[in-house]
């Protein structure tokens, strides 16, 4: 057999014309606070970051045409709820709705929806589409959550025996991390403090209310060598949504801005952790080499970067892999401030998971909205990056299986 497939190294395909009708591009956001909200009920989360988003975008219930899913993790009485068109019947889309499915590929749904949704418009079948995800991880029963952590995505036959759980999957990427690097405990926890003074900008974080320290991090509990307690995300409640339709009809509706597509990548490594090559680098600079290519500028381009962060050696190898820090480097950058607020590059503006909250497999969809909050220049006084034109938004789920890419532009008329 030949060493590779000739398919596999084409160049990527073209996207859409900027500003055709079969662009698709977001045009509206909704989120609700992450945190433990036992009163906050599943389906109302999921209608609340709905209706906000809909208005956002400037339309109206009725406007929306087809609705696609981001799933939950919590429960799967109410994952299945939403396969089978609750929403739709929540929203009195019924009768009206073209399509409703839901797509799963864990922290990376996001990316992998919004391409869906992509081809949809391009197709003509959808006009407006409504993106939608929501979670109650952090009020679900700890057991029950914990059991669905060490029984899914980690192989049944050979390391679910071995006692393997995510954490320790975060704690073998860390290890392999830091070894490769160089980096020191401090350099990691450095990463878990900068997440920490973005969420401290931002209304929706989970921890906008409490300072941290390298310190603090590294006296924690020690949870899975060299994981501390403060370096594992935290489970959250949490639900956001995106509206997104063809650039041409944002224009024809009088829209001043909007969000769009200019280049996607990904890959995908493995299933097994034990099968990935190697856990300090993951998939991410083969994903960023198609992303760039196609969007026609590269890392240095970049103004702001929104990339997965379960832990700490998750963001730094996702960063070196798409050209956003030198390799090795990225958890000293870290540690000297240059991703933090007022730093070189922003990174994770919204704190991410380790600091916004772990929203289950929509952890990777708050990033992205956060990426298009901040083209649409909508992130507030406080944390907003002057200027921001273009981002590098990346998902992964799973054991870190795969690395997605998704380069947005803002779009101003």
């Amino acid at each position: 057999m030949p060493d590779s497939d000739p398919a596999s190294d084409a160049a990527p395909s073209a996207l859409p014309d900027r500003g055709s009708p079969e662009e698709a591009v977001f045009v509206g956001l909704g989120e609700l606070p992450s945190g433990r909200y036992p009163d906050r009920p599943f389906m109302g989360q999921l209608v609340h970051a709905a209706v906000a988003a809909v208005r956002d975008a400037g339309l109206t219930v009725p406007d929306i045409d087809t609705i696609l899913l981001i799933p939950c993790l919590h429960s799967f009485a109410d994952q299945a709820d939403l396969i089978f068109s609750r929403l739709v019947e929540e929203l009195g889309l019924h009768g009206r709705a073209k399509s409703s499915f839901m797509l799963h590929s864990g922290g990376s749904t996001s990316d992998n929806t919004i391409r869906s949704a992509a081809g949809l418009i391009a197709s003509g079948h959808a006009r407006n589409i409504l993106i939608v995800q929501s979670e109650k991880w952090g009020s679900a029963p700890v057991g029950e959550m914990i059991d669905m952590l060490t029984a899914n995505g980690i192989p049944r036959e050979w390391e679910k025996l071995s006692g393997l759980t995510f954490n320790a999957v975060g704690a073998l990427i860390t290890c392999r991390y830091m070894a490769a690097s160089g980096s020191t405990a401090a350099d990691m926890a450095s990463v878990c403090v900068a997440l920490r003074e973005w969420s401290r900008l931002n209304p929706n974080a989970m921890y906008r209310d409490r300072t941290l320290t390298v310190d603090q991090v590294l006296n924690s509990k020690m949870v899975t060598d060299p994981l501390h307690a403060l370096e594992c995300p935290m489970l959250a409640d949490g639900a956001v949504a995106f509206v997104m339709t063809s650039a041409e009809n944002a224009r024809r509706a009088g829209r001043d801005a909007w969000v769009r597509i200019a280049g996607s990548g990904g890959c995908v490594s493995h299933y097994s952790i034990g099968q990935e090559a190697d856990l300090a680098v993951l998939g991410w600079a083969k994903a960023g080499v198609d992303a760039y290519e196609q969007a026609g500028w590269g890392p240095s381009d970049a103004d702001l970067a929104e990339v997965y962060d379960s832990y700490a050696a998750v963001l730094t190898s996702g960063l070196e892999g798409l050209g956003l820090a030198p390799k090795h480097a990225a958890a000293r950058m870290f540690a000297s401030g240059e991703f933090s607020p007022g730093g070189r590059l922003p990174v994770n503006t919204n704190g991410g998971l380790l600091s916004a909250g772990h929203t289950g497999v929509g952890g990777g969809s708050a990033l992205l909205a956060e990426g298009v909050r901040q083209l649409l220049g909508r992130a507030g006084p406080e944390r907003q990056v002057a200027g921001a034109t273009r981002a590098v938004c990346g998902g992964t789920g799973g054991t870190y299986m795969d690395s997605q890419v998704l380069l947005l532009e803002g779009v101003a008329r």
